[in-house]
């Protein structure tokens, strides 16, 4: 427990103060934001925002997690960094590389458009590959590697398995899945932070549950088979003091916004937790404002399609309510509220579980 609380410690000290710093540098540099010129017109004022935060986000959430490790080291009352854990770490600053190359071009283009849609989802092919594959080595002792190749709701579905090509692509559906559905969500000062920060949260207290009932220590009925549990609760609490650190600079009105280079990291933070703690269908509750950004897009863009009419206002689906006429920090806070609301669901569906499988 003590190195989850260091790990977020260190997250949220960094970010909180590593952000102001970037803003100062940024803004220097010209690194300013572009905004779409079909959105609300509200936006206009924000052209020119320090953007690429997400450099805050990911060297704070790597420090939270060493100097957690550091700290327990010293005082000899914990073990170093798990295989699980990195990997996470991994593929999260892996995507947050290829969310940085997208800002910087837009950038240097002064343009709302960076990578395009190809070389985007080729960056997050090679990382989704590597990533599928390492996850699959570096057994224990009991034989679990940090994923497996099973569906999993709260624990891994034993009927559905798929072979390793399949599973290679279940990972890049998950991971392209989470990273842009974050994307999407980040058009609003602090909202996709917020909910990350949520999402997160709700991590720590499902890997921390699943360390306190692992087979490897507690072997009962319902105990969980997860690789590294009690570490990537260490993850999560670093991710999370990094966001609520960034949130401090990014809520309404922002002074800096996260870009694509923290969007994508936290997607694929969120795509990776689900996957080493075995509740990758939960996560969709969990995330489900996420999941909700991203179907409004894809049900704008086939509803046009197929009649030439607009489903929203305008998609991602928060700018439908600014159009609307809502003031942006209501849309916000109501969306704040949701991404809670699925939070808490989510909890009660992990536990309701843990109880039916207890007593069963």
């Amino acid at each position: 427990m003590i190195k989850i609380l260091f790990a977020a410690l260190g997250g949220l000290a960094v970010s909180i103060l590593l952000t102001p710093y970037l803003i100062k540098v940024f803004s220097r540099q010209g690194f300013g934001q572009e905004i779409r010129e079909e959105g609300p017109q509200g936006h206009k004022s924000k052209r020119g925002t320090p953007t690429m935060g997400g450099v805050a986000i990911i060297v704070a959430m790597v420090f939270g997690y060493f100097f957690a490790h550091l700290i327990t080291w010293m005082t000899g009352s914990g073990g170093g960094p798990s295989v699980s854990g990195l990997l996470v770490l991994f593929l999260a600053v892996a995507l947050g590389v290829v969310g940085f190359l997208d800002d910087f071009i837009k950038i240097r283009k002064q343009r709302n458009l960076g990578l395009n849609k190809t070389a985007k989802l080729v960056g997050q092919l090679v990382v989704a590959v590597a990533f599928a594959v390492l996850v699959l080595q570096f057994a224990n002792e009991r034989g679990l590697t940090p994923a497996s190749q099973n569906l999993s709701y709260v624990r891994d579905l034993a009927l559905i398995y798929f072979p390793l090509p399949v599973f290679i692509l279940f990972c890049y559906v998950v991971i392209s899945g989470w990273s842009n559905a974050v994307n999407f969500t980040d058009g609003l000062d602090g909202l996709a932070g917020g909910a990350a920060a949520m999402v997160l949260a709700t991590y720590v207290v499902i890997s921390f549950w699943q360390a306190r009932l692992s087979c490897a220590v507690a072997p009962q009925a319902a105990c969980y088979d997860v690789r590294d549990p009690l570490d990537l609760a260490v993850v999560a609490a670093a991710a999370t003091g990094a966001c609520v650190g960034f949130l401090w600079w990014n809520a309404a009105p922002a002074k800096i916004f996260m870009g694509d280079t923290g969007s994508l990291a936290l997607g694929g933070l969120v795509a990776g937790l689900s996957m080493t703690t075995r509740t990758e269908l939960l996560a969709i509750v969990i995330g489900g404002l996420f999941m909700v950004e991203m179907i409004s897009v894809v049900a704008q863009i086939a509803v046009f399609r197929t009649t030439r009419r607009r489903l929203f206002r305008m998609a991602p689906f928060h700018h439908h309510f600014e159009l609307a006429g809502w003031a942006e920090t209501t849309v916000i806070i109501r969306f704040w509220l949701m991404s809670a609301i699925c939070c808490m669901f989510g909890l009660g569906l992990f536990y309701s579980e843990q109880l039916t499988g207890a007593g069963g």
